[in-house]
């Protein structure tokens, strides 16, 4: 008697196997699908931080610089009106800060559709 040829299909073939290789499919789908967006997730963040970290202390730096550079361009500022230096670096850090702060509420900007 003559086996049927869907039967050469199945020789071989266990349930161990099957189930092996359901494991590893959802094990490759797993990593695929969570472990790698959440390794770029976190690499993204990780230089946002740090990007942000550097562009905070240069900020901090160029107002300083800008402070010292008022004080020794105008001497007349010294004395009773010393302050005025500072007071116009401190405005214009409430600025800056303002600004930033904007642009973060504003988003990201929207494309519009003539620009596609």
């Amino acid at each position: 008697m003559r086996t049927p040829s869907w039967r050469k299909l199945f020789r071989g073939a266990s349930i161990q196997r099957d189930l092996q290789e359901v494991r590893d499919l959802f094990v490759r789908y797993f990593k695929e699908q969570t472990v790698q967006p959440l390794k770029d997730l976190g690499r993204f963040t990780l230089f946002g931080a740090l990007g942000s970290i550097f562009v905070a202390f240069g900020v901090v730096i160029g107002l300083l610089g800008l402070l010292r550079m008022f004080q020794d361009l105008f001497p007349v500022l010294d004395g009773s009106l010393s302050f005025i230096p500072y007071l116009i670096v401190v405005v214009l850090a409430l600025l800056i800060g303002a600004l930033v702060v904007q642009r973060i509420f504003a988003g990201a900007p929207r494309r519009s559709k003539d620009s596609r």
